[in-house]
């Protein structure tokens, strides 16, 4: 079921057009309230709301409108709104101290992850495109659609032996655009 068959048969009164779209964007929304909130309960709180909020206004929501992006803006407003009535003022006492820093610093490291992904990832779609078309066909075809070499060689109309010089050129190229670092571990 699509997003808009989910919310017309929520506007009929069938709750399954709502869980059909809080299994689709709810750990994008998650990881987006997140990101502005940097606290993991808060960020389940907005998101919890966006979904009722949307829900209660489903009568107002226009269907010409992608739901993606109309959601993800309501649940980034949720998060900013979030943050400027919280403004807690912690008092650290020599017993909580360490408690209150190390959860602080795991959800640093956290976040720190999450943007290094990010980055890896922007990455490696920059050096995707800059492979001949082939090639990069051959690493989607084998990495991102797990297909084999027998697969592989039907979809592109080529021997098998062609398809493993695809492979081995393009992965070569990558290790070349990537630095050969990120391969070694």
């Amino acid at each position: 079921m699509d997003d808009l068959q989910a919310i017309h048969r929520l506007k009929n009164g069938d709750i399954g057009g709502l869980e059909s779209l809080i299994a689709r964007y709810q750990a994008k929304a998650l990881r987006t309230a997140f990101l502005v909130t940097q606290d993991e309960m808060t960020a389940e709180d907005v998101v919890y709301g966006a979904f009722v909020r949307f829900y209660e206004r489903i009568r107002q929501f226009d269907e010409k409108r992608a739901f993606e992006p109309y959601f993800l803006r309501s649940v980034v407003n949720a998060a900013l709104n979030s943050m400027r009535g919280e403004k807690k003022h912690v008092r650290l006492d020599a017993e909580t101290e360490p408690l209150v820093l190390e959860n602080l610093l795991a959800q640093a490291a956290q976040v720190e992850d999450e943007v290094e992904f990010l980055q890896a990832k922007q990455q490696i779609r920059v050096a995707l495109l800059a492979l001949p078309a082939r090639q990069r066909t051959a690493i989607i075809l084998r990495y991102y659609l797990d297909m084999n070499e027998k697969e592989m060689a039907l979809e592109l109309d080529a021997p098998p032996g062609t398809v493993k010089w695809l492979l081995n050129a393009a992965r070569a190229r990558l290790r070349e655009l990537l630095g050969a670092e990120r391969f070694v571990e």
